[in-house]
């Protein structure tokens, strides 16, 4: 029984291995419309539309804004590790210049943006990390599986060994 742990624990290294190299490439991160967005977004067209439109523009407006609100919670797009790391710090700057501009314009009275406004796309966990996850655990329990396997009183042939290196002395002699 104390051979097959270092077995096992291969094993599941083995198997831990590929799913997670197989990870980098699904989906980590998806892009959805929040709420907080379809509603912001269908208040600022139909400001537009009433700023800037003649009646018949005004009505169909109000149709399209009606249907802001059914995109909620739908995902727009997904972004895989390999896609999302490779970039991360041009999507960090294109993030941090919108939250500035936006912080501007509300310092500055130029623009009525509301916080809505900025959470127009939300970003979510999806099952391509969980995976990475879960075989990142798979991978470090393998590593550690014979050390949790192994039992915990040595035999005599053991101990006999080891009482022979440190002494010099042999029982047989």
């Amino acid at each position: 029984m104390a051979e097959d742990g270092p077995r096992i624990g291969s094993l599941i290294a083995a198997v831990g291995a590929p799913l997670l190299a197989v990870s980098v490439f699904q989906p980590w991160y998806a892009l959805s419309v929040t709420a907080a967005g379809a509603t912001s977004a269908q208040q600022a067209f139909s400001k537009l539309a009433v700023q800037f439109g003649n009646a018949a523009l005004q009505s169909q407006a109000q149709g399209v804004a009606s249907r802001f609100n059914a995109l909620a919670g739908r995902q727009v797009a997904t972004l895989s590790a390999d896609q999302a790391l490779k970039y991360a710090h041009i999507v960090l700057l294109i993030l941090a210049a919108a939250a500035f501009v936006s912080a501007l314009s509300r310092l500055a009275g130029v623009s009525q943006v509301s916080d809505g406004q900025i959470a127009l796309i939300g970003l979510s966990l999806s099952w391509g990390s969980w995976l990475a996850l879960g075989s990142s655990l798979a991978i470090a329990v393998g590593g550690v599986w014979p050390r949790l396997t192994r039992s915990a009183t040595p035999s005599a042939a053991t101990l006999g060994k080891t009482w022979e290196g440190l002494s010099g002395w042999t029982p047989q002699a």
